[in-house]
């Protein structure tokens, strides 16, 4: 709840303290979007899964190299935050109330996508680890893709500049967001690879990492 409270005050203080002001409803409407559904979920798994909970909640890295990922991360996605409320300020860009309801939908969609994975798959843990007992898992989504989570936080992130009515953070956002997700993708495999039964089987069965058809 701390973390999710935090959550409220850091997006509201990163969108409106550029705009200059708080009647900033594309802003308001987002945290909505990820806050409700994260909280509906935080509340079902404490009841129904809280070893899985314990997983989404740790942040420290093990792997050197995802530990410089992530530093790079909230670098990057802080400052990239940041210009959707300059733009608000200063006028840069005229977003249409049709393209913010859609993108709004496809950060939702995003969100259920990553509901999904949560229940397909227990050990969804948010650092790279193997956890004791953990299975290689082929079924729902991930029949698709073999990292769907990550394809989840694609739709929201290349999704959100346009949510929050800016046209000019979405191909800063979209970069960054692929070029952070390829070299964490690459290196995650390399350790599932290395440490997980059966991961090098599914490599082979299942051939798109984050896109189908794509990569």
């Amino acid at each position: 709840m701390v973390r999710l409270l935090a959550a409220i005050v850091l997006l509201g203080l990163m969108f409106c303290l550029p705009a200059g002001t708080i009647q900033y409803w594309q802003g308001w409407a987002y945290i909505a979007i990820l806050i409700v559904p994260a909280s509906a979920v935080m509340i079902y798994l404490l009841q129904k899964d809280p070893e899985l909970l314990a997983r989404r909640m740790k942040t420290r890295e093990k792997e050197r190299e995802q530990k410089k990922i992530v530093k790079l991360s909230y670098v990057f996605f802080f400052l990239a935050f940041l210009i959707p409320g300059l733009d608000r300020r200063y006028g840069w860009s005229d977003v249409p109330l049709v393209i913010v309801v859609v993108a709004d939908v496809v950060v939702l969609l995003g969100y259920l996508l990553f509901v999904l994975v949560l229940r397909e798959n227990r050990y969804a843990s948010r650092v790279i680890e193997v956890a004791e007992g953990q299975k290689v898992i082929s079924t729902g989504p991930y029949s698709v893709v073999r990292h769907p989570m990550y394809l989840a936080n694609l739709l929201i992130y290349v999704f959100s500049p346009l949510a929050l009515g800016s046209f000019w953070a979405t191909p800063v956002l979209t970069l960054g967001t692929i070029l952070m997700l390829v070299h964490r993708i690459r290196n995650e495999e390399e350790v599932l690879v290395e440490k997980l039964d059966g991961y090098r089987e599914f490599v082979q069965r299942t051939r798109f990492r984050l896109i189908p058809g794509v990569w």
